[in-house]
């Protein structure tokens, strides 16, 4: 039976305190963690390196840009993975539930997995009223336009690789995450959403944690919905 490869993106952006906690507590089934600093001003690449991660540096500030480099960095290897997961840098998400987010995909042999963040097992204040509501919009609009079920735009997700390269994925910043999930219904990719834990994150958020950043998700959000909506 051929191995499955599993390879894990983390992009970080000034995370010094919390990604040796996220590298450590993902569990050894995984072949490679491969951390891209995105142009961070703290001790995140090295903290990064001294855990063990693969370090990538991605001058271009923007969560896309990094999830991209991490890919680009992939498709060089010659030994392709199977499933590709990716994973924030704040330790927000538990990263030892990553055997239950790849189950479905190992199992089933789905395509796609999110790891929902549902309200039962989220600590209290781990995500802004601006997160809730945006989410809920942006999953009713795909439930409405789409005939989508999924509940969550949630960052810790996994994927099979060659489903990945097959996306085409374009956004550089705050679409990444919902981008990802409109191309899988347009491809008719085969998906699932895994129930997760969710914590406070250690440090402030860059994107919910400020207006602008909320303000300027929130539209890259519905940018891509609509786009999508008249294709």
């Amino acid at each position: 039976m051929t191995k499955t490869i599993i390879k894990v993106i983390i992009p970080a952006y000034n995370e010094q305190d919390s990604i040796a906690n996220v590298i450590n507590d993902i569990p050894k089934i995984v072949d490679e963690i491969i951390v891209v600093n995105n142009n961070s001003t703290d001790n995140t690449l090295l903290n990064a390196e001294k855990a063990g991660a693969t370090v990538l540096t991605e001058i271009n500030k923007g969560y896309g840009y990094a999830c991209l480099k991490g890919i680009k960095y992939i498709s060089k290897q010659e030994i392709k993975p199977s499933i590709i997961v990716f994973l924030d840098g704040d330790y927000s998400d538990y990263p030892e539930q990553l055997t239950e987010l790849v189950a479905p995909i190992i199992n089933q042999n789905l395509d796609f997995v999110i790891g929902a963040r549902v309200k039962e097992l989220r600590e209290d204040g781990s995500m802004t009223p601006q997160q809730i509501f945006g989410n809920w919009l942006a999953t009713f609009l795909m439930k409405l336009i789409f005939g989508a079920k999924f509940t969550d735009l949630g960052p810790f997700r996994a994927i099979k690789y060659d489903k990945l390269l097959n996306l085409n994925m374009q956004d550089k910043t705050y679409g990444w995450t919902v981008e990802m999930q409109l191309k899988a219904l347009k491809q008719k990719l085969s998906y699932t959403e895994v129930s997760m834990k969710y914590r406070n994150r250690i440090g402030v958020s860059k994107v919910s944690g400020t207006v602008k950043g909320s303000i300027f998700a929130g539209v890259k959000i519905l940018s891509w919905i609509f786009k999508y909506s008249f294709k």
